[in-house]
């Protein structure tokens, strides 16, 4: 009996540090559906489509993932896509700001803690908190992503999100459900993924969530030499409730330019979830 401990420590001090020497850098292709809702009197079904296309196009973003057994940076990858996506038809051109190459999101498992840095209305900040907990329901199914097998893993969150419109007087309060669809593989025993998702026996390699897709299109490990992981530090440094406050705030600005503007066009802002 004694021997047999001695075996089954010996391989657990392995995969241990096995995984501890997991390091590297995953890229991934991103895309997402849109949805137009705009006066049909102004604008055609044919073009409304078009525009759709053109956006949709646009905001097809290529990220990258570096990361270690504790440590991972997410950050867009510079390229014609990584500005804001931005589309036109029949004299109107509509903006669609959704993230920008120097967000760097920081996540160390060990530590508890993560860093974002991230820009709002043309002003960075440094959002400095401690890291969310995930409930995932871990499924039977599985599927190939190029060399990799992957299992399903869910998680479904009930939360509540600000919503304002042209002609409202103040904000409304509604319930979203975010559910997330994930799959990692164990093949690299890594609890880390994209954007702010986290927490499963393997690396992510897809991932939807509110209308966006993920998908990890290269992997490359490395055992010899780390990746260097480095630590983001631009930004006005923040906890999560008082950027949440601040973007309320500037939500409220919004709202107030736009209340009553009675020119015909409709606008729709939701925050929060």
């Amino acid at each position: 009996m004694k021997n047999l401990w001695l075996l089954l420590f010996s391989f657990w001090s392995i995969g241990t540090l096995y995984a501890q020497q997991f390091s590297g850098v995953a890229t991934y292709q991103s895309r997402s559906q849109i949805v137009l809702s705009l006066d049909s009197t102004a604008m055609s079904p044919q073009e409304m489509q078009a525009l759709k296309q053109q956006l949709m196009k646009k905001m097809q973003k290529t990220y990258s993932l570096k990361f270690n057994a504790k440590e991972s940076l997410w950050e867009q990858e510079e390229s014609v896509n990584s500005g804001p996506a931005t589309a036109s038809s029949n004299g109107m051109e509509l903006v669609i700001s959704n993230g920008s190459s120097k967000d760097k999101l920081y996540r160390n498992l060990e530590d508890g803690q993560y860093r974002n840095s991230q820009e709002m209305m043309g002003k960075r900040f440094l959002v400095i908190d401690s890291l969310p907990h995930y409930e995932w329901k871990i499924g039977s199914e599985t599927k190939q992503i190029g060399d990799y097998t992957c299992r399903k893993a869910t998680y479904t969150k009930i939360t509540e999100a600000k919503r304002f419109a042209t002609g409202m007087e103040e904000m409304e309060v509604i319930q979203d459900t975010i559910a997330t669809e994930a799959w990692f593989t164990m093949d690299i025993p890594v609890s880390h993924g994209p954007v702010q998702y986290f927490g499963l026996p393997g690396l992510i390699l897809e991932l939807k969530v509110n209308g966006r897709h993920y998908i990890c299109t290269a992997v490359k490990l490395n055992y010899k030499e780390i990746e260097e992981i480095k630590i983001p530090d631009q930004g006005k440094k923040v906890n999560k409730k008082e950027f949440e406050a601040i973007t309320e705030e500037k939500m409220q600005e919004m709202m107030q330019r736009y209340k009553g503007n009675g020119d015909g066009s409709d606008i729709e802002i939701v925050i929060g979830g």
